[in-house]
């Protein structure tokens, strides 16, 4: 069980690492929110998901 919580521990961490990075680009780049609006809403959509999947073995794990 705690193999499945790094794992998804890591996941997270990755996952706001490149939301860290990305959303900026997203927003300076011209015309760029308009093309990468998707990816920047499937990856928040992703750390959702991350922040449960983390969550749930948390409440297993004291």
């Amino acid at each position: 069980m705690t193999i499945a919580f790094q794992l998804a521990l890591f996941g997270l961490i990755a996952t706001s690492l490149l939301l860290i990075v990305g959303v900026p680009v997203a927003f300076a780049s011209p015309g760029g929110w308009s093309s990468d609006k998707n990816i920047v809403f499937s990856g928040a959509s992703l750390w959702i998901g991350s922040v449960s999947s983390v969550g749930i073995p948390n409440s297993f794990i004291s």
